[in-house]
């Protein structure tokens, strides 16, 4: 029984589709649909019942995913083991972020972890945030760094960082002379610059606006927090924006950042950034280590405050030790 079609047949699972499945593993869809048909003839069984919309796994389908996953990340991991054996030049930690978590920000992780892990590597991919699940699940990257993750049947979500939302305007504008907390309800009606529609980010913007029955003009949407403040700084409205994404702005002057006010009782509005890696994947040392950096040495780095004491589960990241990894095997 081929490798290849476990592997096949795994991502088919996973993104419950044979159009992805087959895509992960630069396949047509005929033919990933052949490799599971070829599957099930040589066990005698059905593995998927293609008679439901959308279909489903047979329980002979589910008893056989389990195993499949294990015999397939068991193997990946046997290849990079005789990898590095080949490669004297240690582990990579293949990491995929959204672009608001600075290259800056990040760099002063990975020198950090150069130096406690000697002959590791950490390659850096910055991308829209709808991708980055897909690549962790297809096993293009290690770990990932996103805001407002949810967790999923493929994704462990570890909290990271939380990061105080606040007013960005330009110094001409009249919020610009505030010295006090600007009430959400302040800004109805005001020009407003935002981001693209289906980001997760903007639905959590848009109800905590419609919360405080705040209705804004939205003149400009943009993907990244690069190109919003851009727009403001130009003059074309107001946004709501992570306050440390802002620092640059506001030591050159021209922006300015006004804290949102909160009501008796109500929580600071923050956005939530999140590690993220394949649930049930073995991970590596050197990413185990790497999470357990950016955990433990987050809050010192960019000044947000960090997400709180890990959940059970994952408290394996704040418990090992530099000594559990070298840059060889």
């Amino acid at each position: 029984m081929h490798l290849e079609a476990l592997n096949i047949f795994c991502d088919v699972v996973r993104h419950q589709s044979f159009s992805r499945g087959a895509l992960a593993n630069s396949v047509s869809q005929s033919a990933a649909s052949q490799a599971v048909r070829q599957l099930e003839r040589r066990l005698g069984a059905q593995l998927i019942d293609r008679s439901r919309r959308p279909w489903q796994l047979t329980p002979e389908g589910k008893l056989f995913f389990q195993g499949c996953q294990e015999i397939v990340d068991r193997y990946h991991e046997l290849e990079e083991a005789v990898q590095r054996r080949q490669d004297p030049s240690g582990y990579t930690v293949r990491l995929a972020s959204i672009y608001s978590v600075g290259l800056h920000d990040l760099s002063q992780y990975v020198d950090r972890f150069r130096a406690a892990v000697p002959g590791a590597h950490v390659d850096i991919e910055y991308m829209h945030p709808d991708e980055i699940p897909t690549r962790i699940q297809n096993d293009q990257s290690d770990v990932g760094l996103l805001a407002f993750a949810t967790p999923g049947r493929d994704l462990t979500v570890v909290p990271w960082r939380q990061q105080t939302m606040a007013v960005a305007c330009p110094p001409a504008h009249r919020f610009a002379q505030r010295t006090t907390a600007i009430g959400p309800w302040e800004l109805n009606g005001a020009a407003f610059v935002t981001f693209d529609r289906g980001l997760p980010v903007r639905r959590e913007l848009d109800r905590y606006l419609r919360r405080h029955g705040v209705d804004l003009e939205v003149v400009a949407e943009f993907d990244t927090i690069e190109n919003i403040k851009q727009a403001v700084e130009d003059g074309a409205g107001i946004a709501i924006l992570p306050e440390s994404t802002l620092r640059r702005e506001v030591e050159r002057q021209t922006l300015v950042t006004v804290a949102l006010d909160t009501l008796d009782g109500e929580a600071a509005f923050v956005r939530p950034l999140s590690i993220v890696h394949r649930r049930r994947r073995r991970l590596n040392p050197a990413v185990t280590q790497f999470i357990r950096l950016l955990r433990l040495d987050g809050a010192g780095q960019t000044g947000d405050a960090p997400a709180g004491r890990p959940a059970k589960a994952e408290d394996r990241y704040a418990g090992a030790g530099a000594a559990s990894v070298t840059g060889t095997p």
